[in-house]
């Protein structure tokens, strides 16, 4: 940063569909992850942190706006966020800021994105599905001017690599740079997740998460893969933390690691996320740098919108009363009430769905009659699912229906119509799942060891 300055620079390393408990520091045996680990130790480490739409689009929308999707309209694939609705890039920019964006971006009309539809970033080197215009050794991006860029290297490396020469370049204002890579996302074409090489063969017997242990889904096929694609974007991790060192930068830079949303290898639905279950929207999260370096653990709950909040707060930018997060630098948000400590999720493409999760508690409803890619909203949820994450943190068993849970799921539904009245200005009915005895297993999940 410029003698002198006393705004920070923030970068932005956000993977796509990393589930929260890849990383050491939630608990993965296999060394995935030694370069967040240590982020988190150092810095502040979000340690419950939740994105708020499970599926791409939507989920960058949230972040960009600190909107939820009935907000911002990007609820689904497809539909590209209102080049009017001002982004993170278009509020730093406003601030004085360099501002670039490398990578993944899925909210536009089509590729080569058009200017209009960049966010406000000014420096470009990106595709609007990276899925589509690249492959694990064939990366290929679009300039400031709409050229195709082909870049060198697995993809992690190339897109790294194109981060780092921004951090290099000389300037004289502070610089706002958001990396969005795809990995650990499956590479669509193929329905596989490629790793770099060699790494596949590293986690050929690695350790599995309970649920996927249980439920089994496409894990056997397809872990091995992911984990060499998490333990890649770990090493660009350090990377980056090591140009910024080399650079001078570091104590002049706030970085945010974080992702989209989980996966949980189509175990709940015939997809990898779109639910409201742990592995599909709880993401590993931390935060080093000026105002972070030290900052120990995060208990409570914390949302996109909080992130997106947070960027802002730490570059001066004041923070609109639109945006639905608070800080984390705000103490409030360490000292938050249990009773107010609570996440509210939209869910689309698979179902039209809600979901309220709090500290202790998970439920969800859906709309089994509305459109999921073509509805919002609907006028009718019915209960779904309830779980117990103290006692069941990977969500075996659902208690939904169950009569000792009875005023457990009234309390919660309550709470879910509240957060829907205050987002969606509306109040939908939502029918209780049929009762059930507390013995009886529930249907929706099947026999498992």
């Amino acid at each position: 940063m410029p003698e002198g300055a006393n705004r920070p620079n923030v970068v932005v390393f956000f993977t796509d569909q990393q589930r929260w408990d890849t990383t050491g520091v939630h608990g993965h045996p296999g060394g995935l992850t030694p370069e967040f680990d240590a982020m988190a130790r150092e810095g502040t480490h979000v340690a419950h942190s939740f994105t708020i739409q499970p599926v791409c689009g939507p989920a960058r929308a949230c972040l960009q706006t600190g909107l939820h999707g009935t907000e911002h309209g990007a609820f689904t694939n497809g539909v590209h966020l209102d080049p009017d609705l001002p982004t993170l890039g278009d509020r730093f920019a406003a601030a004085g800021y360099d501002t670039a964006y490398v990578g993944k971006w899925h909210l536009a009309s089509r590729d080569p994105v058009p200017e209009a539809e960049r966010g406000g970033y000014a420096t470009w080197r990106a595709a609007n599905v990276l899925e589509f215009t690249s492959d694990a050794y064939d990366t290929t991006v679009f300039d400031e001017a709409g050229r195709p860029r082909r870049l060198p290297g697995y993809r992690v490396d190339a897109l790294a690599d194109e981060a780092i020469r921004f951090l290099a370049e000389p300037r004289e204002a502070p610089f706002f740079l958001f990396t969005s890579f795809l990995e650990p996302h499956h590479q669509n074409h193929r329905d596989d997740y490629p790793a770099p090489r060699g790494y596949a063969e590293r986690y050929a017997d690695a350790w599995r998460p309970p649920d996927l242990e249980a439920l089994v889904g496409s894990a056997p096929r397809h872990l091995a893969g992911y984990y060499g694609m998490v333990k890649r974007l770990d090493e660009a991790l350090g990377r980056v933390r090591d140009a910024l060192t080399s650079l001078d930068l570091a104590r002049d830079t706030v970085l945010l690691f974080t992702s989209d949303h989980g996966n949980h290898f189509k175990t709940r639905n015939a997809e990898y996320k779109r639910s409201c279950h742990e592995a599909s929207i709880r993401v590993p999260t931390a935060l080093v740098g000026p105002g972070f370096d030290g900052g120990g653990r995060i208990e409570t709950l914390v949302g996109i919108p909080d992130l997106t909040a947070t960027l802002l707060d730490v570059a001066g930018i004041e923070v609109p009363p639109e945006i639905r997060g608070r800080s984390l630098r705000d103490p409030a948000i360490r000292t938050r009430a249990e009773r107010d400590d609570e996440v509210f999720v939209q869910i689309s493409e698979d179902v039209v769905g809600r979901a309220l999760r709090t500290r202790r508690w998970k439920y969800a409803v859906d709309a089994p009659d509305a459109d999921p890619t073509g509805d919002p909203a609907a006028d009718v949820y019915e209960e779904r699912f309830l779980y117990d994450l103290e006692a069941d943190p990977y969500e075996l068993e659902n208690l939904v229906g169950m009569d000792a849970y009875a005023d457990v799921a009234a309390d919660l539904r309550a709470r879910l119509l509240a957060h829907v009245a205050e987002v969606e200005g509306r109040t939908p009915g939502i029918r209780p799942a049929p009762p059930r005895a507390s013995e009886q297993r529930s249907p929706d999940l099947p026999n498992y060891p």
